[in-house]
């Protein structure tokens, strides 16, 4: 039986010049053979040259007359089964997330363009190491400071990249020069496909795993030798070796010959976990990232594709790598939200690996020590094999916590940003010599600027925010970038007194150095770590002790291990709980658990203190417990109530247009085609999951961007499937419109309130 008499192709998606599929004959003898993400060679433009396309849909439904419509010249047999699977991954994102076949095929398929190889350079030592520490001996009398950082890391090395020498250790070529020319040291070089990892060290085994961690091994293991392909979450208690785990289960994978990704939720985690993975397998793992250029993007692809790498380490993006013999996916803090993706197609990363692993014939593994409750939720009902890891390995028990009441701070007079209490263990640790890090979930100085007579707000002209005060005077739009300077006076009534409200980063940077004077600071929020390997930068200065105190925002509490860290506060628990957001409880758990984390990683014991306004909130209670159950328990009976996920699915149903009129009027027409897909309009669930319940059209709470007009349509179902029809006819009724500058976009169970 014939699938369809027609082929709906993309052409040439290498040059990205196409933006919209082609429809072409099957011709008789590929009927049988032909497949939605084939690659195949087809007769293009007035000359008929024949060009590769993708086939990403088979139809019996015919766009133009048969006399009309040019016949498939052939499938193309040498090409990739790999980018079939994109191709096929592709079609089924537009289907699941709503997006044009274009923006779902461009986030998937890897980046494809000629750039030349690049030269490696390699410094070797030639001394041998008496030799070399007595040289370093006698660089350190001289105060020769950095030939002697170059010395001491050759002592240990052996060789280093010619990058590292010269970038973190900040050497210059000319005193490499003038080593090389002493015989001291060999620069070797090579043309190479360019690997990110900046690191060259010795290769290490793998640790003994307790039983707990050998038991999981196992068990994933053997069902991926039996042929059942499942996923596996792993609820482990921060530090109880979940990353030891990985690696064992990907060795395991590389024995049986397959390949395996590794997701991580931010590029500041790439590099620690990096690091160990390298130690593992060596040059056998890669990195992909944003922060890789386009040649070294290209350059992995390629490696993945020949087989010259056996793991893949990065955020969300990695999960698109060309493996040709995936095994398995490992996505690590599945909790996190940067696995959904901000931009059209919008994907929920999780989701994806599931459907990737279902077409690899992979295994997933989803590790956290606060799952997220969807992830918990199925685990519970069965569709995920649930393991928990409740034992700390890496040195020592939880962390206690201490809950701090900052009403009562204010009550007895401290105005200070560091309660009474913060205060002592802060000089308690400096005399110790361990480190501390304080955690603010807000970058910079992110405060906003108001009158105290008239209450004027200094707002954004083209968006519905409030402009945020930084250093020199500058106010910043952090949607649009706009920038103007503080006034003197407020531009409302002329009063003198408009000032800043201010609790960021920068402010809590400059009150330690007030407050301690000679205290050591690092801060790495989003600000500081605008250049490419500035995360790698502050972490290694860190933890080689450059610091006392590691300021940061929530980049600084996830998965990152200090043993000498023995101190963690946290500043303002609130931030994220007054977050107007059905999420703001669970959010708030994850972030004052992993920064609780953070404290007693080695030997020595730690700390924790959370200061707050609402030290009653469960949130708050349940993460200095450390107690994941107890707030599920708690947080899955209001998501029930208020038929929020995981209890239902929700679909938001976004407008934007310049025209504020015409988006209204949009708006209400999309909400009207989503109440009659819903059968009745009304704003209650029917039986058998077979209703909808629409709510709005109306603004966004941020109404405004850039002077785009924003409203927001949200539909909750228990059932997916129906809110998918509803995505569906809007985009049929919308594509019949008369559509200008307006523009309709889908995020199923979003992760940020619109």
């Amino acid at each position: 039986m014939t699938k369809g008499r027609y082929a709906n192709i993309i052409v040439d998606i290498s040059h990205e010049k196409v933006d919209k599929p082609f429809q072409y004959k099957i011709p008789e003898k590929l009927k049988e053979k032909l497949e939605e993400g084939m690659c195949v060679q087809i007769p293009f433009g007035m000359g008929n040259r024949l060009r590769r396309g993708y086939v990403v849909a088979i139809t019996d439904q015919a766009q133009f007359p048969d006399e009309k419509q040019k016949l498939i010249a052939g499938i193309v047999n040498d090409s990739m089964p790999v980018e079939a699977d994109l191709v096929r991954l592709a079609s089924w994102m537009k289907e699941t997330y709503g997006s044009t076949m274009i923006a779902a095929l461009k986030t998937v398929l890897p980046v494809k363009q000629t750039i030349k190889h690049k030269e490696k350079r390699t410094i070797v030592r030639r001394f041998t190491v008496e030799e070399t520490r007595s040289l370093l001996g006698e660089c350190i009398r001289k105060h020769q400071t950095a030939k002697a950082r170059v010395l001491e890391e050759l002592c240990r090395e052996g060789m280093l990249p010619y990058e590292l020498v010269t970038g973190k250790l900040n050497v210059s070529p000319a005193t490499l020069k003038g080593l090389q020319e002493k015989g001291v040291i060999a620069v070797e070089t090579e043309s190479y496909y360019r690997n990110p990892v900046k690191v060259e060290t010795a290769r290490e085994s793998g640790k003994t795993l307790s039983a707990e961690q050998a038991e999981i091994c196992s068990r994933v293991l053997s069902d991926f030798d039996q042929k059942e392909r499942k996923t596996y979450l792993i609820h482990g208690i921060t530090g109880s070796g979940k990353t030891e785990v990985y690696l064992s289960l990907i060795e395991g994978m590389i024995q049986r010959g397959k390949q395996c990704i590794m997701l991580i939720p931010e590029i500041a985690l790439t590099y620690q976990t990096l690091l160990r993975f390298y130690k593992r397998f060596g040059d056998r793992v890669s990195v992909m990232n944003s922060t890789l250029s386009a040649g070294e993007k290209y350059d992995q692809c390629e490696r993945a594709k020949k087989g010259d790498i056996d793991v893949i380490i990065g955020p969300r993006s990695a999960l698109f790598v060309p493996f040709p013999n995936l095994g398995m996916i490992v996505i690590d803090e599945e909790h996190e939200p940067s696995y959904k993706s901000e931009t059209m197609p919008r994907y929920h990363a999780r989701e994806t690996a599931e459907y990737l692993a279902a077409q690899k014939h992979a295994s997933l593994v989803l590790g956290s020590a606060t799952p997220s409750l969807e992830a918990y939720h199925r685990a519970k009902e069965g569709g995920y094999e649930l393991f928990t890891l409740n034992r700390r390995l890496t040195g020592g028990a939880l962390a206690p916590v201490s809950i701090i009441d900052l009403r009562e701070e204010l009550r007895s007079g401290n105005r200070s940003i560091f309660s009474r209490k913060l205060q002592e263990l802060i000089e308690d640790r400096r005399q110790k010599k361990e480190q501390i890090m304080l955690f603010l979930n807000r970058r910079g100085y992110a405060g906003f600027v108001s009158c105290r007579s008239c209450g004027f707000v200094m707002k954004c002209p083209h968006c519905d925010v409030s402009l945020s005060q930084h250093m020199g005077g500058k106010m910043v739009c952090h949607y649009c970038g706009y920038e103007t300077v503080q006034p003197q006076n407020c531009p409302s009534c002329s009063s003198p007194y408009i000032l800043g409200f201010k609790a960021g980063t920068q402010q809590i940077e400059q009150q330690l150095l007030k407050r301690f004077p000679g205290i050591s600071v690092l801060r790495m929020d989003a600000d500081t770590t605008r250049t490419k390997d500035s995360y790698e930068k502050i972490l290694t200065a860190f933890a080689q002790g450059e610091a006392d105190v590691l300021v940061g925002t929530q980049m600084i509490v996830k998965g990152h291990d200090f043993p000498n860290v023995t101190l963690v506060g946290v500043l303002a628990a609130d931030l994220s709980l007054n977050d107007s957001d059905y999420r703001a409880g669970e959010r708030t758990f994850q972030l004052l658990t992993q920064a609780a984390g953070r404290a007693g990683r080695g030997a020595k014991p730690g700390e924790v203190l959370i200061q707050t306004y609402r030290p009653e909130h469960y949130s708050i209670i349940r993460a200095a417990a450390q107690d994941y159950e107890a707030f599920y328990e708690e947080e899955v009976l209001y998501r029930e109530l208020g038929a929020y996920p995981p209890a239902a699915h929700m679909l938001a149903v976004l407008i934007t247009t310049p025209d504020e009129e015409r988006g209204e009027a949009l708006a209400g027409k999309v909400a009207a085609i989503a109440r009659a897909e819903a059968e009745d309009g009304t704003e209650a669930f029917g039986e058998g999951n077979k209703k909808a319940a629409v709510i709005g059209p109306a603004k966004a709470s941020i109404g405004k961007i850039n002077d785009i007009y924003r409203f927001v349509i949200y539909c909750k179902s228990p059932d997916y499937g129906k809110l998918t029809a509803i995505k569906d006819k809007i985009e049929c009724r919308s594509a019949m419109m008369e559509l200008k500058d307006e523009n309709i976009q889908f995020d199923f169970d979003p992760i940020d309130r619109y």
